[in-house]
This record gives structure tokens, sequence and C-alpha cells, in this order.
């Protein structure tokens, strides 16, 4: 079977980087998160001081580009890989809710969006690759053999991302988990640069009422079509 590459956008708390993970891994190829990239220069901006009451300091954030290196590391306890920032394991300080809150309004910045992208189209060129994310089909790599894009209610991507969270012991409110969640829809959905879009050829997948395993089967079976008739 033929190696492809296999993009994989939606929503927030989708499961989309739990469903790519899996996939690489039983298919054999590399996986990239690219959320996870922008949650990097997210907590490097917040460790700076540029984000104050979810607003960025632009300016100063393109000025600092150039000095955030961001490479990935695996983890075979994990069986998948961390993120590093400047040569620091910051996987689980990226995952937290003050991080997730001001991720949106760093990953509509041009500037940002145009560097991590490049370094996205780059890791790809080899193919056999999944890769998830918000605007990979559409920008990053339009021309995938695979697109999947992934959406289940608001309500419900909330109370997963709450139980995640709350299995961290973290300590935070279902409330506040779903204001979050509906934030990022409109900022991912409204920003001028790569919104969140269904690109025409990509196959929607709601799975508001899917177990993981159910979608997982289904996913894992179009990959394999597309390798076959690739």
């Amino acid at each position: 079977m033929k190696s492809i590459v296999i993009a994989i956008d939606g929503h927030s708390s989708t499961g989309k980087s739990t469903v790519a993970k899996k996939l690489a891994s039983e298919l054999g190829y590399k996986y990239v998160d690219t959320g996870a990239m922008y949650r990097a220069v997210t907590l490097f901006a917040m460790r700076n001081n540029w984000i104050v009451d979810g607003e960025v300091d632009d300016s100063k954030l393109i000025d600092h580009l150039p000095e955030i290196k961001i490479n990935f590391e695996y983890n075979p306890k994990a069986g998948s890989n961390d993120v590093l920032l400047n040569g620091e394991n910051v996987e689980k300080e990226i995952r937290t809710m003050e991080v997730s809150g001001n991720v949106s309004s760093v990953a509509k910045i041009d500037e940002v969006r145009e560097k991590l992208v490049q370094i996205q189209k780059e890791l790809g060129e080899e193919k056999g690759i999944v890769m998830d994310g918000r605007d990979i089909g559409s920008v990053v790599f339009p021309e995938a053999e695979l697109k999947i894009f992934m959406t289940a209610s608001a309500n419900i991507r909330a109370q997963r991302r709450y139980n995640e969270l709350k299995e961290k012991g973290e300590d935070i409110n279902f409330e506040e988990v779903l204001k979050n969640v509906q934030h990022r829809d409109d900022i991912d959905s409204n920003r001028k640069n790569s919104p969140l879009i269904q690109s025409e050829d990509a196959i929607k997948i709601d799975n508001s009422n899917l177990s993981q395993e159910e979608q997982f089967a289904k996913i894992l079976n179009l990959a394999k079509e597309k390798m076959i008739s690739a």
C-alpha cells in the first residue's frame, strides 16, 4: 500500500489528537500534533508576560518568533511524542486550562501561523504522516489523500474536556470549560488567516454519539481504502 498524508481537522476537544496518535501507531506513520505547536508558542508568550487578560502583545511576540524552536521527542511511557520548547519538555504545561484559554488568540496571529505552517509542510514532505489541527486539510496539506473533519456538540466536547482535566487534578467547573470551548470555536472559525473550515473533499465525522472505538474503526477503514487506491 502507498504511503499517504492524512489530515485531521475539526473543533477543539473532539479527540483529534487521540485518533491521530492511534492511527499513526496502527499504520506505522509519523504523528504531528499541530495544536501542541500553537500551545508551545502560547506558553512562550505567557512566560514573557505578553498576554494580559486574554490580549496578546502581537508585536513583541512577532519580534521574538525567531527565538522559538519547537521539536518533538518520543516518550516511550506515553507511546507518543512530547513537545519540546527550546529544548525543554513542556508537554504537561501546554495542556493546562490557562494555555487553552489563550491559544486561539495566539493562533490567529498571521506571523505565528506562517512560521508553524512552514514547519508543518516540511514535516510532511516524505508522506507517511498523520497531522491534526484546524487548517491541515485546507492550508497545510490541501492535496492530502485523506481529509477528516471531526466535530461534536459544544456541550459534549466541554464535558469530555472537563472530565479529562478533573482526572489530572485541576480545580475547574463545567461552565468555565464550556465557555472556553465556545470561545475557541468562535475565534477559530472567524479569524481572517486560515479559519477553521471543512474542506469540500473532507469526510465529516460527528462523534457526539460515537465511542472512541467506533470512531477509530471508521477512520482506520477510510485510511486503508485510500492507501490501496492512491
